[in-house]
């Protein structure tokens, strides 16, 4: 197999999407499994719990075994169609980036090195004025009010390309706790599978410890459904002691996505870092057109 096919598809390495596919005659390594389906948790915003099954169903239709996963928070209608209709009409004119397993992508952020632990500004200039206000939005947001974007990603899903995102967690070394993103376009499902630690990947050794503990021996498979305009934040558990991704299934119609990092406290103001971390918070204040 051709490792590296960034040229033609966007992807690489273990990653593939329709068309890379077909032409080299690979099997997806990720794809959605039948067998996953007895150990599948749906989670429901109303009672913040996850009930047994793989599709969701009405909060007052629930039955059976439920459990809970600290830490998934869910605002729908965060977004008007109004809003939503603006931002991506505005979106679209920026210039779009292949990226892996099917996507395009528009990235706003430092430069970061995640193997040698490296942080510089790079190109990063600040962030599309058309995206303005949702920061704004964020403030009035009890637990987001004190957030500060650091990393803008726009992610485009189309089922045409067999768009999707392998399982993973968001780097530990700078990306701080809270993992926001933004859903337009359509619904989707953003699927949860416990995360056995490896310290050689996501710089898992500078995770919370109680976070590295959570996962009991069972197998459980989470499913939280995402509706369009609807917000996400994940948090403690679920951001720590889960990989998080979206299966091709699971991607109907064409998305896009709006991804919102911190940084970690280290390079916040007061920490061990805070003075590579300034100029990058500085600079995420500027909103350009």
């Amino acid at each position: 197999m051709q490792t590296d096919r960034s040229k033609l598809c966007g992807c690489k390495g273990i990653r593939t999407c329709l068309k890379c596919e077909a032409i080299f005659n690979i099997s997806p390594i990720h794809q959605r499994n039948v067998s996953l389906f007895e150990y599948a948790y749906v989670y429901c915003t109303t009672c913040d719990r996850c009930w047994r099954g793989w599709d969701y169903v009405e909060h007052d239709k629930h039955e059976g075994e439920c459990i809970r996963v600290d830490g998934i928070q869910i605002l729908e209608n965060f977004l008007t169609l109004e809003e939503e209709s603006q931002l991506i009409n505005n979106l679209e004119l920026l210039p779009w980036e292949l990226s892996q397993s099917g996507r395009r992508k528009q990235n706003f952020g430092p430069k970061c090195n995640f193997k040698k632990r490296k942080l510089r500004l790079g190109n990063f200039k600040g962030f599309p004025k058309c995206t303005k206000f949702i920061h704004e939005k964020f403030k009035d947001i009890e637990m987001l009010k004190d957030f500060h974007t650091v990393e803008l990603c726009t992610l485009e899903y189309d089922p045409c390309r067999g768009a999707s995102i392998d399982p993973h967690i968001d780097d530990c070394w700078i990306w701080g706790e809270r993992i926001i993103t933004v859903n337009l376009m359509s619904d989707t499902v953003l699927t949860l599978t416990p995360y056995i630690a490896d310290k050689g990947h996501y710089n898992y050794d500078l995770a919370p410890e109680k976070f590295k503990k959570v996962n009991n021996e069972l197998f459980q498979v989470i499913r939280i459904p995402l509706p369009r305009r609807s917000l996400i934040v994940l948090t403690g558990e679920a951001r720590y002691s889960w990989l998080h991704q979206i299966y091709r299934e699971d991607i109907c119609s064409r998305r896009l996505c709006l991804a919102f990092r911190e940084f970690t406290t280290p390079y916040l103001p007061g920490g061990e870092y805070s003075r590579e971390g300034k100029e990058i918070l500085v600079t995420g204040k500027n909103y350009w057109i």
